[in-house]
């Protein structure tokens, strides 16, 4: 019994320093992903903003651009989400092509409800 505890303790201890040295080689790549995706989102909802300024209708919930930042696209769609929002023609062109692996959506009147 006393061996098990002794292997089971080896092994929890080499997950965490595996763990722990692998973060160590990439300190910032998780707060570079956090950061990256908060800007998508000031990027969108200025855009929102401008569109909402210029009286694009946005009932239908249409995508603003297929070229938010590279890799990016915002989309708008209903909360709850209706049929139309799943229509090709109210979504992004570019992330249903895969030119774009990234999307901020936002609800009809600007409010977000998902990053990807």
């Amino acid at each position: 019994m006393r061996l098990f505890y002794l292997s089971l303790f080896f092994i929890i201890g080499a997950a965490g320093l595996t763990f722990y040295f692998s973060e160590l080689q990439n300190p910032g790549q998780k707060a570079n992903a956090v950061i990256i995706q908060e800007k998508a989102v000031a990027e969108a909802k200025a855009l929102y903003r401008k569109a909402v300024i210029a009286r694009v209708d946005l009932k239908s919930g249409p995508c603003l651009s297929n070229d938010l930042m590279k890799d990016w696209v915002v989309d708008t769609a209903h909360d709850p989400r209706e049929s139309l929002d799943d229509l090709p023609s109210n979504q992004c062109q570019a992330f249903l092509e895969g030119r774009a692996k990234h999307f901020v959506e936002l609800d009809i009147t600007g409010n977000l409800i998902r990053v990807r």
